[in-house]
Parts: C-alpha cells; sequence; structure tokens
C-alpha cells in the first residue's frame, strides 16, 4: 500500500494515518512499541493513563538520563506524543466501524517515521544565521479482529 510501511495487508483490516504531526521522535518510537500487539481497547485505556501521568510509558531506546518508574523501569510521561496516538487510534477505529469490524480489534501494525523537515534559521550577529530544523512525524496504524478461540 501507498504510504504506509507494510506490504502485505490482511484480508478483514482497518487502517489510519496522521501526517505530520510536531511531536518528538523519541517518544512516538516509543509509544509504537508499548502499544504494539494491544488490543485497542487496552491500547486507549494505556494511553489514557499515560496523559493522567499514572502509568508510565516504558522506553526501550533512547535510555540515556531516562529515570527509572517504579515496576517497569526507565519510563516517562509523553503526554503530548499519546495525544496523537490517541487521535490515530480514534481514526483507526471509526474506520473500523464504517468497514464494519467487530468491536474486538487488535493491533497489526503500528509505526512512527520521519516526515517533512521544516527548516527555519535565527538571525545570528555579523550577518551569519544559526539552523533551527524541526522533523515532523508520520504515524499509521492497522487492525485486525481478533480470532475466536
Amino acid at each position: 500500500m501507498k504510504g504506509y510501511s507494510i506490504d502485505k495487508m490482511p484480508e478483514k483490516h482497518a487502517r489510519a494515518q496522521v501526517k505530520e504531526t510536531d511531536i518528538s521522535m523519541k517518544d512516538a518510537v516509543n509509544v509504537a512499541h508499548f502499544i504494539r500487539n494491544m488490543d485497542l481497547e487496552a491500547a486507549k485505556n494505556a494511553l489514557n493513563l499515560v496523559v493522567e501521568k499514572k502509568m508510565a510509558v516504558p522506553y526501550f531506546r533512547y535510555l540515556d538520563s531516562v529515570s527509572h518508574r517504579k515496576g517497569i523501569g526507565p519510563g516517562r510521561y509523553p503526554v503530548k506524543a499519546v495525544k496523537s496516538f490517541q487521535k490515530l487510534l480514534d481514526d483507526v477505529s471509526a474506520n473500523a466501524e464504517f468497514k464494519g469490524l467487530t468491536d474486538d480489534l487488535k493491533i497489526f501494525h503500528i509505526s512512527a517515521s520521519k516526515g517533512r523537515m521544516i527548516k527555519k534559521f535565527t538571525p545570528k550577529a555579523y550577518g551569519r544565521a544559526g539552523a533551527n530544523f524541526k522533523d515532523l512525524i508520520n504515524l499509521d496504524i492497522v487492525v485486525i479482529e481478533n480470532e475466536k478461540e
């Protein structure tokens, strides 16, 4: 599929994207890793707890000077990034409802990747300029129905 970081889509799926959101790449990668393979409702509940700062997102990458949290190890509360992921989960939930999928959905694929870069310059003394670049982040998700056992 064009624009997605996954080649082969499952037969019954719903997908959504958030393009060029202004969040930290480090936080986006760790939040995506945190909710990967979760049920959709469990992921929504976990992200609500992170926004309320009752549960930390465990960090598995970019661990330099990340404090340890009780019971999970190194972690943080990336509220701004989590709000973008909440929007993504709401969008994919609406898409799944439109396609007629059940409420029992599982996150099949989720990723955070670099989007475009905004290039700005700050004027300095003696006619020089300092670069001030900002990377934007693309998020994409694919959900499938949970298998009945």
